[in-house]
């Protein structure tokens, strides 16, 4: 007789791809429905954004179509973004903290942690995005957003658009062609006070675009709060590999985990044959991530589309949502979720 019970056991056969375990010590399997020869399960992933959702959905059915009796499977996925151990939560509410770093300017780093965090709302989960760039802060035209937040009982209220909270020295600024001339204490004053006096409500990844180098803002960053990992960009250049691997040893020094390496600039599609274009060399990044022993996250390619679209506020998955680039954007954020998902079920 088809029960429950033999459900369950077939389900601890099937593993999470990520994780390495199976769904039911993971606590995945939510709900098993059995009525006579139909079964019907709910899976909950770790988060909306897994890039593996169809896998684990195929071996999920399969194991349970494998159980004598069964003539009808029913799989439904659902997704929860799982909290990091008892003591690593950064703030109230905020479930996970990212730090996307670079070594030097001009990596596009700032373009890729907005499309990052476009991707990852698109995806279901409730993301924010912190402008800790001081010197230089871009998200505002990226996002596009220029006003002010509001305040509520002694709290910022972060701005919204395209499904992200915002907060940016750059909406408090009256004069955004001013320089900001600041030593390191008042930046990091800064940095801490858009992190702890904005409302940032229920927020399961709150994903900070740091100053390039390893200045002020990622040492109070990374001193002030459990960060649940940091990402560092780079170009696929042997010199800009070079310089970015200061900052990922920076992380590793003040003992917060490298999530990965995402390369930025890897090749233009050729608009006349379609044939990539290796402006800035190949592989840099995916070569960097193996001699340091850290994941490869993915390769963004340059795009005119992306750079028009940070100009004027539309990141590419507003802009060209179903283009090839935006698609990328998707993957890499599918494969930072899924790492972050690794760190959460650390001890």
């Amino acid at each position: 007789m088809l029960t429950e019970e033999a459900v369950l056991n077939a389900l601890r056969k099937v593993q999470d791809p990520e994780l390495h375990r199976d769904l039911v010590s993971l606590g995945m399997v939510k709900t098993i429905t059995v009525e006579g020869g139909a079964v019907a399960v709910t899976v909950e992933l770790t988060t909306p954004a897994c890039p593996l959702k169809a896998q684990v959905e195929e071996e999920t059915r399969a194991a349970i179509q494998a159980l004598p009796g069964v003539t009808a499977v029913t799989v439904t996925l659902t997704a929860s973004v799982r909290k990091p151990p008892p003591g690593r939560q950064p703030l109230p509410g905020v479930k996970h903290i990212l730090a996307i770093g670079s070594g030097k300017g001009g990596v596009g780093k700032s373009t890729v942690t907005a499309n990052l965090a476009v991707a990852l709302a698109e995806a279901g989960a409730a993301v924010g995005l912190l402008d800790a760039d001081i010197y230089g802060p871009s998200i505002p035209i990226m996002m596009g957003v220029h006003r002010q937040p509001e305040v509520v009982a002694k709290r910022m209220q972060p701005p919204v658009n395209h499904g992200v909270k915002l907060m940016s020295l750059g909406f408090l600024l009256p004069d955004h062609t001013a320089p900001v001339v600041w030593r390191g204490p008042m930046v990091a004053q800064a940095v801490k006070q858009m992190l702890m006096e904005v409302d940032w409500g229920e927020i399961d990844y709150l994903l900070v675009d740091l100053p390039p180098g390893t200045g002020d803002a990622a040492l109070t960053l990374a001193q002030a709060i459990p960060l649940t990992g940091a990402v560092v960009v780079m170009t696929p250049q042997e010199v800009a590999v070079q310089i970015a691997t200061k900052t990922l040893n920076m992380f590793r020094t003040l003992k917060v985990p490298i999530l990965g390496i995402i390369e930025n600039m890897s090749y233009l599609l050729c608009p006349h044959c379609g044939r990539p274009v290796e402006l800035f060399g190949h592989g840099g990044g995916r070569k960097a991530s193996q001699r340091l022993e850290v994941p490869f996250l993915g390769e963004i390619p340059l795009d005119l589309v992306l750079r028009q679209g940070a100009d004027v506020g539309r990141p590419i998955l507003i802009e060209a949502p179903t283009s090839p680039v935006a698609d990328v954007f998707r993957q890499v954020a599918g494969n930072l979720a899924g790492r972050i998902s690794v760190e959460a079920l650390k001890e």
